[in-house]
């Protein structure tokens, strides 16, 4: 049986997340793609903004840092340029990377800065009260969206592709085995990497939208999604409705911390 006491804080629990949450499910993978890289916890600095996923940083047994909503990539940046030796992976939510931190998000990707980004995405602000957020699909219902949300929502990983990322996969706490192994080729791609998660939320989001117990949203999961190998062979009109899982870009591209120290050198040549 695996060994996920030796990666936590036993002294943090019990944990805060609802009964149902998928965040747990997403700790578990990660630990496992940590400990198959054999990365020492010394080795691994870990950052969070504010949110449900974001209290994740206070469970695990790494450098970690739980800082200011919507700012943990640029807390993630000047750790990364600081101590480059460190695998630096960021844990965050919908709200707290794609709206107040939106931004930060879509400028970290530009740069390609060599940090993970884990981004658990559960279509709604969970912790503070249930608000609509920039994912929430169209015609659902929020605490600020009582008669359903009309605008249209971001597409996470999609924005991190235009931006520049060197790696984008997106996965599901359904299939918590390939969850895993993304976060692993995700932690190993060098350059700004994003795993979306899809997380449910049965609490905030669950209820409002009338979408069954917590099983039941997993298993519908199961039902939304296909992989990209799939999805190659299916119509429009097949993947109407449809969010497509896997890898979806995979990359080498210029690094901005290797970038920033060619440009180092290039004066002390001169000098």
């Amino acid at each position: 049986m695996f060994n996920y006491e030796s990666y936590l804080r036993l002294d943090k629990f019990p944990l805060i997340w609802c009964s149902g949450c998928g965040d747990g499910i997403v700790l578990k993978s990660m630990i496992r793609a940590i400990d198959k890289l054999g990365l020492s916890k010394d080795d691994v600095c870990m950052v969070s903004g504010i949110g449900c996923s974001s209290r994740l940083t206070g469970y695990v047994d790494f450098n970690t840092l739980h800082t200011t909503h919507g700012r943990a990539l640029t807390f993630a940046t000047g750790i990364k340029m600081a101590k480059p030796r460190l695998h630096v992976i960021v844990v965050t939510g919908d709200g707290d990377a794609t709206a107040i931190g939106g931004n930060h998000y879509i400028h970290a990707a530009r740069r390609n800065i060599d940090i993970t980004v884990i981004l658990f995405n559960n279509f709604i602000y969970g912790m503070t009260g249930g608000q609509v957020s920039p994912c929430t699909p169209k015609g659902k219902r929020a605490s600020t969206a009582p008669y359903g949300n009309f605008e249209n929502a971001f597409n996470i990983s999609g924005l991190a592709q235009a931006a520049g990322a060197s790696f984008v996969a997106r996965a599901t706490v359904y299939n918590a085995v390939q969850l895993e192994k993304l976060i692993q080729r995700a932690i190993e791609r060098k350059g700004f990497s994003l795993v979306e998660v899809l997380s449910p939320c049965p609490t905030a989001y669950g209820r409002r939208n009338r979408e069954g117990t917590p099983v039941d949203m997993i298993l519908q999961q199961k039902e939304t999604t296909v992989s990209v190998a799939a999805a190659e062979k299916m119509s429009a009109e097949e993947l109407e409705g449809k969010i497509i899982t896997g890898v979806l870009t995979d990359v080498e591209r210029p690094e901005c911390r290797e970038e920033y120290q060619k440009l180092i050198d290039s004066f002390r040549k001169e000098g």
